[in-house]
Order: C-alpha cells, then sequence, then structure tokens
C-alpha cells in the first residue's frame, strides 16, 4: 500500500512537472486558537437602569401613586432620589441608534417584573455613603418583584411592551440582557403597617402564593402556614458572613423549597420567550450552587446555550468562580477582581499596568473560563469611578482590547456623575439632556473608537491573551483567534501615560503586512524583524494580521496558551 501511495504520488509531480503546473500539496487545516468559542463574548454591553434613562412615556409615570421624584438630601452637593423618574421602555428604544453608534451591541437593562407601589415604611433612612438602607425608597430598579411573571406598569406603554423592546433591539442587530433576582423578593418586614404587596409573592394569574405578613423571618412559621413557605427563617445578616441571612428587610426566598424553583424558572423562561437573550443574575451568592445548577440546567434544557453572568460581590477570585464550575451553576459572572483593578489604574491612585496582571488568570486560573467574565470598573451597586476623563479614556481602552465581555454603566461615556455613591448621584436621571451633553464629550468619543475596531476584530472579542508588556503607563499584548476560516493576531499598544510613548515590539513578532484598525496605517514585517509604532499619550493602537499563526515562539506561546486557559470540563 505504501509503494503504491509513493508511485501514485510520485507519478502526480512528475505528471504536474510535465505540464508546467506545481505539484500538489497536502491541504493543512490551522490549529485552533481561542479564548473563547462563545457566541454572546462578541457583544460589548450598555448598562441602563431603565427608570433613569430616558422618560420616552410620561402616562406610565404613575404619579398618584405618591412613588415619583423623591429627592435626598444633597451628599456633597448632589441630591439623589429614591422614587421614579420615568426612565421606560419607549425611551431607551428611541434612543437605541445612540447606544449602537457607540459601539455597543447588547443593552443589560434592570429587573422589568411589578414592585409594590407605595415607598418603604420600615428599614432605616438612607444617608450618603450608606447601602442596604430602604426606608422611603420605591421599587423604581425593579429588584422588589412580587410578582415576577408581570411586567410593572412604569415601563411600557400602550404600544410598547417588553417584546416590543426586544423586537426593536433585535430589528437593531443587538441583544437584550434581563436584569434577573432568584434571591428575594420585595421588603418584608418592619413596616408601620402591613403595607400592600411589600412581601407578597403573586402566580402568573394573580393569585397570593405567599405572604411575609409584615412578620420577621424568625417568627414565621411554614410548618403551619403555607403562606409562610416560599420564606427562609434565618434573620439578618451576621456578621461579615453576608450570605448568612435575610439581607436588610428583603422577603429571603427559601431555595430548598422546590415551588420557589418552579415558580423562578417559569417566569423567567416566559421573559425569554419574549425576547431576552442572555440573564444578568442578581445576588447569585446569596443562593446555593445547587439551587443555581438546577434553575441553569432547567433554563438550558429548553433554551441551550442560554448565556448568563451572575453578581458575586466578591473581590476574591477564587470564591467568585466556583459559580462558573459544573454543578454549581455553569453561569459567568461579573469580574470584580479586574473591577478593583481597573479602579487603581485608572482612578486618582494611577496604579501601573502590573496592577491588571494578576486579575487576568489567563493560564491555571479558578474560573471555568476567563474569556467569558463580565468585565466592567463600576456599577449601580457602588459609587461610580472615579476618574479624570483621560482616566475613562484609558479604562475604555484597556476594556475593549484586553479579555472579558466589556460593560459600561450608563453615562459613564461622559463620566456622569463620578466618584458619586448611590444615594449621592450615582443613579440620577440622564434624559436627553445627558444624551445630548455625551455627544460633545471626548470620553464617548474616544469610547465609540475602540469600541468599534473590537467590533470588528475577531480576535479582541474572542481571541487569546498573550501578554508582552504591563508596567507603568505601558501595556503591550496579543489577542489571537484561530478557527475555522477565520484567523487574525491582533497586537495592542496602549499608553495612559501623559506623553506619547515609542514602542519596538519584536518578542513573538510575527513577519507580515500588519494594518492599524484605527487609522488605516500599514507596517511591514520582516522575519525577525520589529513593529515600531508611537501611541500618543492617552492612546491606543491595534494592529492586525490577518494570518494565520507560524511564527514558532507565538505559536509555542499560543499552544501553552490554549491549553491552560480553560479548566478541564
Amino acid at each position: 500500500m505504501r509503494a503504491t501511495l509513493a508511485l501514485s504520488t510520485l507519478a502526480a509531480c512528475l505528471l504536474a512537472a510535465c505540464n508546467g503546473t506545481s505539484p500538489p500539496t497536502a491541504k493543512t487545516t490551522p490549529k485552533d486558537y481561542y479564548g473563547t468559542l462563545e457566541p454572546f463574548a462578541a457583544n460589548a454591553v450598555y448598562f441602563v437602569m431603565t427608570d433613569r434613562f430616558v422618560n420616552g412615556d410620561p402616562s406610565n409615570d404613575h404619579r398618584e401613586q405618591g412613588t415619583f421624584d423623591i429627592p435626598l438630601p444633597p451628599c456633597n452637593g448632589v441630591s439623589g432620589n429614591i422614587g421614579y423618574l420615568g426612565g421606560d421602555f419607549k425611551g431607551l428604544a428611541e434612543h437605541l441608534d445612540y447606544i449602537r453608534e457607540m459601539g455597543f451591541s447588547s443593552v443589560w437593562i434592570t429587573p422589568i417584573v411589578d414592585n409594590p407601589d407605595e415607598p418603604f415604611t420600615g428599614g432605616t433612612a438612607p444617608t450618603c455613603g450608606g447601602s442596604l438602607a430602604d426606608k422611603g425608597k420605591t421599587g423604581y430598579h425593579g429588584y422588589w418583584g412580587m410578582n415576577f411573571y408581570k411586567v410593572d406598569e412604569h415601563l411600557p406603554s400602550a404600544d410598547l411592551d417588553f417584546r416590543g423592546l426586544a423586537d426593536a433591539m433585535h430589528a437593531k442587530g443587538m441583544k437584550l440582557v434581563l436584569d434577573i433576582v432568584g434571591n428575594h423578593g420585595s421588603p418584608a418586614w418592619g413596616m408601620s403597617s402591613d403595607q400592600p404587596k411589600f412581601g407578597k409573592v403573586y402566580d402568573k394569574d394573580g393569585v397570593l402564593i405567599a405572604d411575609h405578613q409584615n412578620l420577621p423571618p424568625q417568627q414565621l412559621d411554614p410548618a403551619h402556614n403555607p403562606l409562610h413557605r416560599f420564606y427562609n427563617t434565618i434573620g439578618p445578616v451576621d456578621g461579615d458572613n453576608y450570605a448568612s441571612g435575610n439581607l436588610a428587610q428583603l422577603s429571603d426566598l427559601n431555595e430548598h423549597n422546590p415551588a420557589v424553583l418552579d415558580y423562578l424558572a417559569g417566569a423567567y423562561e416566559q421573559w425569554i420567550e419574549q425576547g431576552a437573550d442572555a440573564f444578568r443574575i442578581d445576588t447569585i451568592g446569596w443562593m446555593p450552587d445547587a439551587f443555581w445548577q438546577q434553575f441553569t440546567t432547567r433554563i438550558r434544557a429548553k433554551h441551550p446555550g442560554f448565556f448568563m453572568f451572575g453578581e458575586a460581590f466578591d473581590y476574591d477570585a477564587g470564591r467568585i468562580a466556583t459559580h462558573t464550575l459544573p454543578s454549581h451553576g455553569e453561569t459567568s459572572v461579573l469580574d470584580f477582581p479586574m473591577k478593583q483593578a481597573m479602579e487603581e489604574a485608572f482612578g486618582r491612585k494611577q496604579a501601573g499596568f502590573e496592577r491588571l496582571a494578576p486579575s487576568l488568570h489567563l493560564t491555571g486560573g479558578p474560573y471555568a473560563n476567563p474569556y467569558d467574565l463580565a468585565t466592567f470598573y463600576d456599577n449601580h451597586d457602588m459609587p461610580r469611578m472615579d476618574a479624570s476623563d483621560t482616566g475613562f479614556i484609558d479604562a475604555h481602552n484597556w476594556l475593549f482590547t484586553a479579555r472579558g465581555i466589556p460593560v459600561v454603566y450608563y453615562g459613564s461615556e461622559m463620566g456622569f456623575m463620578r466618584g458619586r455613591p448611590e444615594h449621592g448621584g450615582n443613579r440620577n436621571y440622564f434624559g436627553t439632556e445627558g444624551i445630548e451633553a455625551a455627544k460633545a464629550s471626548p470620553i464617548r468619543a474616544a469610547l465609540s473608537r475602540i469600541a468599534k475596531v473590537r467590533a470588528a476584530a475577531p480576535a479582541l472579542q474572542r481571541g487569546l491573551q498573550l501578554d508582552v508588556e504591563l508596567a507603568g503607563n505601558r501595556a503591550a499584548f496579543y489577542r489571537v483567534y484561530q478557527h475555522g476560516d477565520t484567523q487574525q493576531i491582533a497586537l495592542v499598544l496602549l499608553n495612559k501615560g501623559d506623553a506619547p510613548e515609542r514602542f519596538a515590539i519584536d518578542k513573538m513578532l510575527q513577519a507580515g503586512r500588519w494594518t492599524s484598525a484605527l487609522d488605516g496605517g500599514v507596517v511591514e514585517v520582516a522575519a525577525g524583524g520589529k513593529l515600531e509604532a508611537s501611541v500618543p499619550a492617552h492612546g491606543v493602537q491595534v494592529y492586525l494580521l490577518d494570518a494565520a499563526a507560524t511564527e514558532p515562539a507565538l505559536v509555542a506561546a499560543l499552544d501553552v496558551a490554549m491549553a491552560g486557559a480553560r479548566l478541564p470540563r
């Protein structure tokens, strides 16, 4: 057999030579190199607190409820607000182009489920820097669900329901990320008198199925009162163990009651069927992993591959990574360790790029896949990042080129309410005035530029990351994606300093025609040569080579990175 094959090949070669053509060559398939194949990783996410974005329909403000526009005393000159301010589905739908023009392809919205219709009378009053203080607050944020099957009346319009919002996003090629809650319902006890809908849960037909009855959790009697069986009887949080008990006065859902899982999974399946494309899971760390594994398994049984990422408010990578593992929920998570590092690197501390390196966990890390993490530098549950305009620009240049799925909180495109805590402006109304102001911001201009580069570069969305330099004001790294018919190598150069930086990259550099994704400039690199480039102050440069990796040092590094990026399944 070997002799026959050899003679056949020789004959073919001789024939080709006689005809003046090249001999046939065996087709080789390039190796696979990628950080992730998760489809959602191609997205960049714009996070809006729906009530605070734009009031597109004043007729759904429901001011008669006494829940609209409840300002707090000023905190360092800026007042927060704990009432509804009118943002709704229509206000969002009418400004999708504004979001899309920045380079975002996905919008994460706060929970849409029905919340109580009065300010809460229990708890303690909010203070400037305090949290978990709910006295006088309303459910404008959506996290106080009492009917998880029903949309809150402040959000839809007569001609635009949740399905209509999803359809509007999909028509523009955008994804809708829905914020969901499994840990708790509305505030449930400590009220001056039992308030309507607080501490209660209703089914899809509006039937009352659970009621806290304004009792502290320790006084609930699930053995004898069926209305108490949805709730845990554990008291408030104990010391430093944040998941050890009841959060503030919120009704704590009983993860051991199968009816709770049935209720939540059924409700959230309904919203997927109406157009939700992914879930952000609130307070994922407060429910045991076994509960989330059951939940995600049930969701994905009907919707295979459905993407979910959870909020485990913890800066320890080893702890939050647990949620990404088999039998522990198998979701992604918000990258809190990277958030902490980014705040130090791009905020007032101005730590060097080396501060970001330990949070990357590119190989041998605790996550099932670090490339699927949702990366961010602030959100609605913490003070907004306190940074200069150039600090925000530098943060976005990193966020949209390094590993992970970038998430940006509404208004950050202009440094809106920078440094402000929850009750001191973090969640203030943006509106059309904010949108118009943002259009003139240098932060937004720079964000749009780099976000669009990421949107057009598969390597920046899904590629393996190989660090060349992360030190001081300078960063240089490769992103490499090689799968199927797509082969792309990106070289990212970042400068967060106040003066231009000159880069001369030769480490693992592949010969070829490298093209700048930002200005179209071309650099021809010979074998063994260097790629030299100047990056302006607070600037970025991304060079692309659309070719399979062949440079030996690069291939060797990619083999190591590919083997160590994801935990074995």
